[in-house]
């Protein structure tokens, strides 16, 4: 049979206080006969022993309810002070009981009130004492699993950093970024500006909206046509950018950098050629979900990928408290439906 255990330092705590309180509870009531007479001390702490574990057991039932209808830790007052008043009552009146079990089976015994009353106070002392130490074990206990949170979340915020900072300064892009631009400068010095400004727009965003937790949709889809426009110069007509989003969704906000990330995403793991045009469609639904999704043509040596980006959208949406972002991949197109906060 399983006793109900409050917490896994449930007999260490017996250990220490169930000696002292037998003892002196029994000193309490019997008097200096429970030391004296060893018939009446192993009477008397025979039945206190046994009452003690049925009455710790009960407490621990009734502490085990009381957290469950006080689960919030911020709660911590109320729940003392019920777990208190709770298993004070429950004490008392196993002490009772055992005043009228002696009464009957130890030699000797004397009823007095007097005494009684003592033990009664005796007992009260003793539940402070143990529901004080649970209270603070449970609060140590929340402590340290508040800390294993806050450090996991740095730790995650860290990580997201850093691989925020790996996508803003993504080599690839930039080395391919560049050659477009230098092969430009001969054919096209025109669009050799353009490209330089929409370029030097990209890594402006990057390096300015990447400290703020959120930002306007509004500004990552102005960003992202200016991304777009990178890419749409190196690939030509074989990379399409179709935008449709509901009128009022611009304020709402996500994480910064969320859809170059997936917009990289796709260019990065998907063919892209005139006879295979890689499309990126852009939508939101009435439930205030942004849509990212393109038709899947998986390189047939698909590009080495740790997951970077796609993990850094969830730690970023998990830091923030918001519902994750969902994805989906049918065979046939790939989708990612993001929370707009």
């Amino acid at each position: 049979m399983k006793f109900p255990s409050y917490s896994r330092y449930d007999s260490l705590l017996q250990a220490i206080v169930l000696p002292l309180y037998i003892g002196g509870l029994n000193w309490l009531l019997v008097g200096n006969d429970y030391w004296m007479d060893y018939r009446v001390f192993g009477i008397a702490t025979g039945v206190l022993l046994g009452i003690s574990f049925l009455n710790w057991y009960v407490n621990n039932i009734i502490a085990l309810k009381i957290n469950e209808m006080y689960p919030d830790p911020r709660e911590y007052l109320i729940r003392a002070i019920r777990r208190f008043i709770a298993c004070t009552i429950s004490s008392c009146l196993h002490v009772l009981s055992l005043y009228f079990i002696y009464q009957q089976v130890v030699p000797a015994f004397d009823p007095d009130p007097g005494r009684l009353s003592l033990a009664l106070l005796f007992t009260t002392v003793i539940v402070v004492i143990v529901v004080a130490t649970y209270e603070s074990i449970d609060s140590f206990d929340y402590w340290q699993q508040s800390r294993r949170q806050v450090d996991t979340l740095i730790k995650a915020q860290l990580e997201a950093e850093l691989a925020a900072l790996r996508q803003q300064v993504n080599p690839h892009f930039l080395f391919n970024s560049l050659n477009t631009l230098i092969s430009l400068i001969g054919e096209n010095p025109r669009q050799a500006e353009e490209f330089a400004e929409e370029l030097s727009s990209v890594y402006r965003y990057l390096l300015r909206n990447n400290v703020d937790s959120l930002t306007p949709l509004s500004n990552e889809l102005e960003f992202i046509q200016s991304y777009f426009h990178l890419l749409k110069t190196r690939h030509g007509d074989a990379l399409s950018l179709v935008t449709e989003i509901h009128p009022g969704t611009e304020t709402a906000q996500l994480p910064p950098l969320t859809l170059q990330l997936l917009i990289e995403n796709a260019v990065k793991h998907n063919i892209i050629l005139p006879d295979q045009p890689l499309t990126i469609i852009l939508t939101t639904d009435e439930n205030r979900h942004l849509i990212v999704r393109n038709n899947l043509q998986r390189k047939p040596s698909r590009a080495l990928s740790n997951g970077v980006g796609l993990s850094n959208i969830l730690s970023k949406y998990r830091m923030l408290g918001q519902p994750v972002p969902t994805i989906e991949d049918d065979g046939r197109e790939f989708r990612v439906r993001l929370p707009l906060v």
